[in-house]
């Protein structure tokens, strides 16, 4: 199976799949629920959703009380007549005689920048790395620097190592405020890269914090007039309180936002001026607060001039319907803004073991022809039961050169509209429970993990033998298996669990075409320092994109239909499942891309697979991306 969810945990390892309720989710059986299988090795596990990015929940505790403290005390200087020049920034390098906004113009760039020709913008990405919790500028960093894959090539640094002039050489640039800077943390952003800001003509994403220093550096003044709002009046708390906002509003669509008491850092609420001689100020996206009972709303994101400005960092407690779509959809402002209208839909059929049923599998297949429904097979070459658990307590091993009407089963698929692709060696790890039982498909195979006393699973890193030499022999093992049975070499990976380490995503790159999945990011990645395997951003996409490693990933942006609960996570059902695709209609040029496993009953995808092409959705097969 594709991937257990991950939730945050006080002690936080990561929880098992993608429930990144900053982005992701789905749900296990107990342990002792796998036994009786009736001889199937395509154990009933959850969907990769759930709720969190990987990020630690302490950090982001952490975080969201030292942001909130910042952001009163400059509140309260503000009240108290004072400027932010004397504590957070430095003196203004503009000076202007005029008097008014109305009286002057602030030069521009020499150049108007024009639009990238499609998939070849170039992305410059920013990120802050001071203060306790620094660490968390990379890992959202490497968020964006992902989807800025999706249209062109991505370079990414520290603010504090910006020069005068370089973002001009970018057809866009997005910098991700992570660290407050105040009192105690002076302000690392250079006043180049405030001052290019203003000047620019080329598109500037801001997310998060400092824009009120950018005001306070190029004068309060020549920001109004440039961009028609003031960020030094702008604060997160409304009336004591950063409020429960739980929904953000953007292009008709309701997307959700939710976030655990104590680690919600807010959103800015910008203070916008009226009046002659100010520009317009368009609201992008509508924050909604639902405190009390009654909603209200405020601006979530913002655009003026070449500034779009977001007013939080959506990269933590996100899922499929998740306010983030929002950003994800307006990265097409800044880099590609001619994109046309489209939405594509993708399904496969996971964990697919020589132990799976041939009758089951062509009901499902026959369905999806009937529809003309194209779709991928993601196929485990080896079951492996080194403990006996559904063999009597006798180890058993078997492959697909051991079940001829299986592989004629497959072979039946790829004749019919499917495409293979591979799901691991053997989706499970040595004798080990990882963390059930050491049953293919139901464990991790790249990755190491066990369940907590809470019932939940917890990753604890890379496989012990972990090197490039020990991954490549596992995939050069699955594919001789297929090749062995005359099936063809597949050019799509999708990784047991959606988990392994940086090493192995490399060794995935060197074999296939395209990952079809919701990876892990590892501190690390974009600096060069040693890999942190405890840090990490969980992510999935809602287009194909160029990661950080240097992989195309293919989206898997909906979960699975899971009708039962296991480990702390809900069941999903078809209907959440094209609630989930409604969501991302949002996105200009997005998918609905979703996993079924086969021994479920065919109604409920078809119950799925009718109600996304209801929302006007048209399924492609995985290979037309790659």
């Amino acid at each position: 199976m594709s991937g257990p969810w991950r939730r945050s945990r006080p002690a936080w390892l990561a929880l098992i799949a993608l429930a990144i309720t900053a982005l992701l989710g789905g749900a296990f059986l107990a342990p002792t629920a796998a036994v009786a299988r009736d001889g199937r090795g395509d154990a009933d596990r959850s969907a990769p959703q759930g709720s969190s990015t990987g990020v630690r929940a302490e950090d982001v505790k952490g975080w969201a009380a030292a942001h909130r403290s910042a952001d009163a005390e400059r509140r309260a200087e503000k009240a108290a007549g004072h400027t932010g020049e004397n504590r957070t920034s430095k003196p203004s390098r503009l000076s202007f005689p005029a008097t008014g906004p109305q009286a002057r113009k602030a030069p521009r760039a020499a150049t108007a920048p024009r639009a990238a020709e499609p998939g070849e913008a170039k992305t410059l990405v920013l990120y802050d790395t001071a203060g306790p919790f620094g660490h968390l500028g990379e890992l959202y960093a490497m968020g964006v620097a992902n989807l800025g894959g999706h249209f062109g090539t991505v370079t990414a640094k520290p603010v504090q190592e910006y020069t005068a002039g370089l973002m001009e050489t970018f057809d866009a640039t997005v910098y991700i405020g992570s660290t407050y800077y105040g009192d105690e943390l002076p302000d690392a952003v250079p006043d180049d890269f405030y001052l290019d800001t203003l000047l620019s003509e080329r598109p500037v994403v801001w997310v998060g914090e400092n824009i009120w220093n950018m005001a306070n550096s190029v004068s309060l003044q020549e920001f109004e007039f440039r961009y028609g709002w003031d960020p030094t009046s702008s604060f997160y708390e409304n009336n004591g309180s950063v409020g429960e906002i739980t929904k953000v509003k953007y292009k008709g669509q309701e997307l959700t936002r939710k976030i655990p008491a104590g680690q919600d850092g807010g959103v800015l609420h910008p203070a916008l001026k009226t009046g002659a001689g100010y520009p317009q100020v368009t609201e992008v996206a509508q924050a909604v607060d639902t405190a009390g009972g009654t909603e209200k709303t405020s601006p979530w994101a913002i655009r003026s001039g070449n500034l779009t400005y977001v007013g939080e960092i959506p990269f933590t407690y996100v899922s499929e319907t998740d306010r983030l779509l929002a950003f994800q959809d307006l990265l097409f402002d800044a880099l590609a803004p001619q994109t046309a209208e489209q939405h594509r839909a993708m399904v496969r059929l996971e964990d697919i073991t020589p132990m799976s049923d041939a009758t089951s599998m062509r009901a499902v297949a026959d369905y999806l022809k009937s529809q003309n429904i194209p779709y991928g097979i993601n196929v485990i070459p080896v079951y492996s039961d080194p403990k006996g658990v559904q063999n009597n307590g006798v180890a058993r091993t078997v492959r697909l050169s051991q079940r001829p009407a299986l592989v004629n089963t497959l072979k039946y698929m790829l004749a019919n509209g499917a495409v293979l692709m591979d799901h691991g060696y053997t989706h499970q790890y040595g004798n080990a429970d990882n963390p059930y039982n050491g049953l293919t498909a139901d464990d991790f195979e790249f990755f190491q993990a066990h369940v907590d006393a809470t019932d939940t699973v917890v990753y604890d890193g890379p496989a012990t033998e972990d090197s490039a030499e020990w991954a490549q022999g596992r995939v050069t093992a699955a594919l001789a298996e297929f090749a062995r049975v005359g099936l063809p070499k597949p050019k799509l990976w999708t990784t047991p669990h959606y988990a392994a380490s940086a090493t192995d995503y490399k060794v995935f790159a060197q074999n296939f075409e395209a990952r079809m999945e919701r990876p892990l990011y590892f501190s690390g990645t974009l600096s060069g320092a040693p890999t942190d395997n405890s840090r990490y951003l969980g992510q999935f996409f809602p287009y194909p994109v160029t990661d950080v490693y240097g992989t195309k990933v293919l989206p898997e942006n909906l979960g699975s239909y899971e009708p039962e609960a296991h480990n702390n996570n809900p069941p999903r059902l078809a209907a959440d499942l094209i609630k989930n695709a409604k969501a991302n209609l949002a996105v200009r040029d997005g998918f609905a891309s979703f996993y079924y496993h086969p021994y479920q009953p065919v109604e409920p995808l078809k119950e799925t697979v009718e109600g996304i092409l209801a929302l006007g959705y048209t399924f492609v097969s995985p290979e037309s991306l790659i």
